[in-house]
């Protein structure tokens, strides 16, 4: 049986799209129920009506610094989808750690970075700083700290010397729509098995591949 899957957004669903292109598929082992933003005007939710997804709306701003309150809501209409599972796509609205714990291991994020380097704001700014080579993507289960949790499956690629963020975040964000569908599959799937605070996949098969960044040739 299909997981049932609410992805959240608070604006134009970059990754909500890529997650329902990929549910599409006979043999995926999910299916989006429901996308839920807390804010009206996110580009996301018309994208996703046109897949034929169902929406909602809970307007975080309308409960102030009442974060459980606004979990109340959420939850109930999680509740009345019967989710299973929780895929953030660029919701930016943190959670009490009460609500983080009752999701633990069923709620997915991805942030643009190789975390644990660049955790929150700025991602690419703060990796051309640093001047590291090589950057990318992370899915990770959420907990409690921010951009924090289990490590799902990361992608990267190579920092060129003209990057800029703009330019960088672009070329991470193809990865991104790459790594996030692949992280709900293996989490659908029952092939991920927290360790502590670290993911063993169960049938992933080996890889030698490198990436090494600038070419010495």
């Amino acid at each position: 049986m299909k997981r049932r899957v609410a992805i959240l957004i608070s604006g134009r669903g970059s990754n909500m799209a890529a997650l329902i292109r990929a549910a599409a598929a006979e043999d995926f082992p999910a299916k989006i129920v429901v996308v839920i933003s807390n804010r009206a005007d996110a580009g996301g939710l018309e994208k996703a009506r046109a897949s034929g997804i169902p929406t909602a709306t809970i307007e975080s701003k309308s409960f102030g610094k009442d974060r459980a309150a606004f979990e109340t809501a959420l939850q109930s209409a999680l509740d009345e989808h019967k989710v299973d599972l929780i895929c953030l796509g660029g919701f930016m609205r943190l959670f009490t750690t009460g609500f983080v714990q009752r999701w633990y291991g069923r709620m997915l994020n991805i942030h643009p970075s190789l975390l644990p380097s660049f955790p929150g704001l700025d991602p690419h700014g703060q990796a051309l700083k640093a001047g590291v080579k090589i950057s990318g993507a992370t899915v990770h289960f959420v907990i409690p700290e921010t951009d924090a949790g289990p490590i799902l499956m990361q992608g990267a690629v190579a920092v060129r010397d003209d990057d800029t963020p703009d330019a960088l975040a672009a070329r991470i964000l193809e990865v991104e729509h790459r790594i996030y569908p692949d992280a709900l599959r293996l989490v659908a799937g029952g092939r991920i098995r927290l360790d502590g605070d670290t993911c063993k996949t169960a049938g992933s098969a080996a890889s030698d591949a490198t990436l090494i960044s600038p070419a010495a040739g």
